[in-house]
């Protein structure tokens, strides 16, 4: 059979998921579609500073055309554009061995907390049938404040999303899908913290319980949202449940007192990747982010000296490293151990550029769920 001509198109749509979106498409001349995929565009962090960026996701090619190259072909041509307009591209969830001959490599861990309800019942001294956290369920007027919460709470973490005013990822109730359950914790009238339990379909039964997103303002607020997650696992007979969020943030730490266990994978393909697009501009863009971890190493003729052979590639020149480098995916020390070479000048000023995540000046990257596409 001979393969059809094809052409690229771009088509600039509705939002999706929350987010602006751009289809990008191989058609052939009959108008026929060959393979698609979508370029989501968002603002994501490095650190303090967040980036503009576009993701990409919904990658398919029609399955009697699979096999002929098309999504090279496609990739490549919705990458040109791209770098057009942002710095970086991202993938979400990628497939393994694909990705990388594009620029992409894998940098970020997923991450998760398993707690026992046992944990959190012996902790708390309390019997759960009966203690009040005080939290309640949410309305569509506490998603503003969810969403400050949110960006205050992960200011400065890696990977996190800077989310919009009118975000809104929640799962919607339908005919055979509760959709997501949302409990608040407010005080003094504000909301200091929320849990996002992850919908199941009618009849489905319980094995586990997940949480997709817990954020809270203090410890003091994550425990007891904590608490009020062990009271619905103990009320549906649940002995554990687990919680979407990174051990190193306010969550983790209230859930590592209570006692759980943190399940992390590092993949060495696919999962959660990024790219470069454009070098000089990045650089540009986070250059107050890197002077941020900098802090003390504030010399400026040497940061001067340094900032220009990173722009130029003379430092870190390969695109793959620096990502996972910027991102705290790897520290300097990380690099290092992985063959990358860095001039003896230039080492301490590295070592605080580059500190990796879980780190004072860096929190973990980490990809939240609910910002998943």
């Amino acid at each position: 059979m001979t393969e059809p001509d094809v052409r690229y198109t771009e088509v600039v749509g509705q939002e999706a998921r929350s987010l602006p979106v751009r289809y990008c498409r191989l058609r052939t001349d009959d108008d026929e579609p060959v393979a698609e995929l979508e370029l989501l565009s968002f603002r994501q962090r490095l650190g303090a500073t967040a980036v503009a960026m576009e993701g990409i996701g919904g990658v398919e090619t029609q399955p009697h055309l699979r096999r002929n190259g098309h999504i090279s072909r496609l990739l490549r041509q919705a990458l040109t554009g791209a770098a057009q307009r942002v710095h970086v591209a991202v993938i979400a969830d990628g497939i393994e061995g694909l990705y990388e001959k594009f620029g992409f490599v894998t940098a970020a861990p997923q991450g998760q907390l398993a707690v026992a309800v046992r944990n959190v019942e012996h902790a708390t001294g309390d019997d759960l049938a009966t203690a009040d956290p005080g939290v309640r369920s949410a309305t569509s007027a506490d998603l503003p404040a969810m969403i400050r919460l949110y960006n205050i709470a992960h200011a400065q973490r890696p990977w996190t999303h800077e989310r919009h005013p009118g975000w809104n990822r929640l799962t919607p109730r339908t005919t055979w899908r509760p959709g997501s359950e949302t409990l608040v914790l407010a005080a003094a009238g504000s909301i200091v913290g929320y849990a996002v339990l992850e919908g199941r379909a009618f009849g489905t039964a319980y094995h586990w319980l997940t949480v997709d997103e817990l954020v809270a303002h203090d410890a003091d607020g994550a425990r007891r949202l904590l608490i009020a997650v062990a009271q619905h696992c103990w009320r549906l007979r649940l002995g554990e449940f687990s919680v979407r969020e990174p051990a190193d943030s306010i969550v983790g730490r209230a859930a590592r007192h209570l006692g759980c266990t943190y399940q992390q994978t590092f993949p060495p393909s696919g999962g959660t990747m990024a790219a470069i697009l454009n070098r000089p501009g990045l650089l540009q863009e986070v250059e107050p982010e890197l002077r941020r971890r900098a802090a003390s190493e504030r010399h400026d003729e040497q940061y001067d000296a340094a900032g220009a052979a990173l722009r130029g590639g003379d430092l870190i020149p390969d695109d793959k490293d620096l990502i996972r480098l910027l991102l705290g995916y790897w520290s300097a020390e990380d690099a290092i151990a992985h063959g990358v070479s860095v001039a003896e000048p230039y080492l301490d000023l590295c070592t605080a550029w580059f500190p990796g995540g879980g780190t004072p000046s860096l929190p973990t990257p980490y990809a939240h769920h609910l910002d998943h596409y």
